[in-house]
């Protein structure tokens, strides 16, 4: 008779044939409903603990079992909801590769995108001050915070998120990556909660919603059907949380603090223009993603 524990663990153990089954079965559905095929393996290997080359050559067929993170039927259910319901697959992995890192997911948290990866980089080239404190603003799953943390090792990184479900993902990355004495996670709406740090901050990282409003329903489904809209949704013209970054901003920024966000291909002109306006901005500089989309805005407090 089985303890409930290992019960459990039973429940969680399929041979290699039946994996080999069902991956063939979620390939070809994938193809026959325009999904990625590549996904079936890279789920794989999350929640089944396999390597790429066991994939390619197929030789966990013959094993007589492999331990799972989750049932197979639970497992055929999401993959199911990624078919039919264009659910994401880093939702159903529940991780996602950023950077050097496995970030945490959920429905609760947007997921961190490859060319959001190049805010690092400007962050660590502009970085006069690479100590001090520093503010990604909309941390979601805190991947840029942990990203700043990493490249800038002696700096305080101060997360903020209006979202505690969101905070909680991002707490949970940090534990997870060996951050949580470097990052400190607030609750609150964009610089409000850092109100004793003001004028202290020697940078400021963020990647805010941008999308306007109307075209939120143009988007993937998978984007506009499941990720949270409170991390997308940037008003009419898509430039509300910008142009409140903006204007805020300079009252938290010590002298040469560096002012870095993300935005949507067709903002950049919108996006100089205000920071000149401002006036409390020199060395406005655009940078293009590696598709050559002018995605990344930088300026320094003056």
């Amino acid at each position: 008779m089985y303890s409930k524990v290992d019960m459990g663990e039973k429940h969680l153990i399929v041979s290699g044939l039946q994996l080999w089954q069902w991956r063939n079965g979620a390939i070809e559905a994938a193809i026959a409903t325009d999904v990625p095929t590549m996904e079936v393996d890279w789920l794989l290997l999350e929640v089944a603990g396999l390597d790429r080359l066991v994939l390619r050559l197929e030789s966990f067929k013959d094993w007589p079992q492999i331990q799972l993170q989750l049932p197979l039927e639970e497992l055929d259910q999401l993959w199911q909801r990624r078919l039919n319901d264009r659910f994401p697959v880093q939702y159903i992995a529940k991780v996602t590769p950023w950077r050097n890192f496995q970030i945490v997911v959920s429905s609760a948290v947007l997921i961190p995108r490859p060319e959001t990866e190049y805010l690092i980089d400007l962050a660590l080239v502009s970085a006069s001050n690479a100590s001090g404190d520093w503010a990604d603003l909309g941390t979601g799953s805190g991947a840029i915070a942990l990203g700043l943390a990493d490249v800038l090792p002696k700096a305080i990184i101060h997360a903020v998120d209006y979202s505690l479900a969101a905070l909680a993902i991002a707490q949970t990355n940090a534990d997870n990556l060996g951050f949580a004495d470097r990052i400190k996670f607030y609750q609150g709406s964009w610089w409000e909660p850092l109100t004793l740090l003001k004028g202290q901050f020697s940078g400021m990282v963020s990647n805010p919603p941008y999308i306007p409003t109307s075209t939120l329903p143009t988007l993937q489904p998978e984007v506009f059907n499941h990720e949270p809209h409170l991390a997308l949704d940037g008003g009419d013209d898509g430039l509300d949380c910008i142009r409140h970054l903006i204007e805020i901003s300079p009252s938290y920024l010590q002298s040469g603090g560096v002012w870095l966000i993300e935005m949507m291909a067709g903002q950049a002109d919108a996006v100089r223009e205000l920071l000149q306006n401002q006036g409390s901005y020199c060395k406005i500089q655009i940078h293009a993603d590696l598709a050559g989309i002018e995605r990344f805005a930088l300026a320094y407090k003056s």
